[in-house]
């Protein structure tokens, strides 16, 4: 069993296998950001190095209330056909826009109750 741990490690050394993420990379100023969504090695830092751009985003509202975003469809869906996974954020996003399938919904038991009720049923523990 070590043989083959030790042979996994020296072949993954050795062909350079590299997890790629689709990631936001934090611009902007303290109070205001703005995100590069980029295609990045999954150990470089969150503001590191990257291999390409592939859209940018601005949660920031316009004055007609609409949060700006470009996306490069075509060079996400290469990245994604060639096995980049997305994080939560990322994935999120690309749900809305149809170019993944959207997530599906977090489910919370707790929060699925009316908070005057968990109330009452806390005190009545």
């Amino acid at each position: 069993q070590n043989f083959y741990k030790i042979f996994l490690l020296l072949f993954c050394l050795s062909n350079k296998i590299m997890v790629v993420r689709l990631r936001l990379q934090r611009f902007g100023r303290t109070h205001s950001p703005f995100y590069r969504m980029v295609a990045a090695n999954a150990r470089t830092p969150r503001d590191g190095k990257f291999l390409e751009i592939v859209g940018t985003y601005n949660p920031i509202p316009n004055k007609d209330g609409i949060k700006e975003i470009r996306l490069k469809t075509d060079r996400l869906r290469y990245w994604i056909s060639v096995g980049a996974q997305p994080s939560d954020r990322v994935g999120w996003l690309l749900g809305k826009f149809g170019i993944l399938p959207p997530p599906p919904p977090k489910f919370s038991p707790k929060n699925m109750i009316p908070k005057k009720d968990r109330v009452e049923a806390n005190k009545k523990k």
